[in-house]
């Protein structure tokens, strides 16, 4: 069996050190590069199943080095996890925003960051399915969102979202009019083993708001309760 191969990319050679002994441990397959250019090079090279990405690097810096895999159709599907010790939410906010599946804030624990890196790959992955309606495409007006293709797309054009993203809309839009909270969606979304906090969803929904452009309205807030998709195409 294939082993999970890892890049890490992190200019501090201690926590790089840290890192790859964790997961090497686990059986991942580790790479490491300690300057952005390098690391942007060996991610297209090698195609790693995951990436682990500093955001203060020499070189290209880590928002722009996940721009750029996101944005090249051979690297967008690799799973990329934002490590900094930039823990404002607009960091989080700008990192997932621009295609992150993760953000993880330093410092962490070895144990903390390797859950998580196997989460993200069971959701990239598929493993792990949702119980509700996974198979089902949901149709609303030009809106299309096919779990068997894992995409969405309005009308003709593609909507880029994370596998993690993916898999709140469509969880969210499986029972249209009924409110989920926080809680509600990292489990059934994300799985019961999940690492992300309440608060990343609140950062996934902005994105997926975002990414919807002119649909963004069919996931609604409601407050002090959580967050649903609504049952019809709101009226033009």
């Amino acid at each position: 069996m294939k082993k999970p191969h890892v890049l890490i990319v992190e200019d501090e050679g201690d926590i790089s050190e840290i890192l790859a002994y964790a997961l090497s441990r686990e059986g991942f397959e580790i790479h490491v590069c300690t300057d952005g250019t390098a690391g942007l090079s060996e991610a297209r090279r090698h195609m790693p199943d995951l990436v682990l990405l500093d955001l203060m690097l020499p070189g290209l810096d880590g928002t722009e080095i996940c721009r750029r895999l996101k944005s090249d159709d051979a690297t967008k599907a690799m799973a990329v996890i934002m490590v900094s010790a930039k823990g404002e939410e607009s960091d989080i906010v700008l990192g997932l925003g621009l295609g992150a599946d993760d953000y993880i804030v330093k410092p962490f624990s070895p144990k903390e960051l390797v859950a998580r890196v196997k989460a993200v790959l069971r959701r990239v992955s598929g493993e792990g399915e949702m119980t509700h309606d996974s198979g089902k495409k949901i149709v609303l007006g030009d809106l299309v969102i096919d779990p068997s293709r894992h995409r969405v797309t309005v009308g003709d054009a593609e909507v880029p979202l994370t596998a993690t993203e993916f898999r709140i809309l469509h969880f969210l839009a499986a029972k249209p009019g009924r409110v989920f909270s926080r809680d509600q969606i990292l489990t059934g979304a994300l799985g019961p083993h999940s690492m992300a906090l309440d608060r990343s969803i609140d950062v996934h929904i902005r994105s997926i708001r975002s990414k919807l452009g002119e649909h963004r309205s069919l996931v609604e807030t409601v407050r002090g309760v959580g967050y649903r998709f609504t049952e019809q195409l709101p009226a033009t």
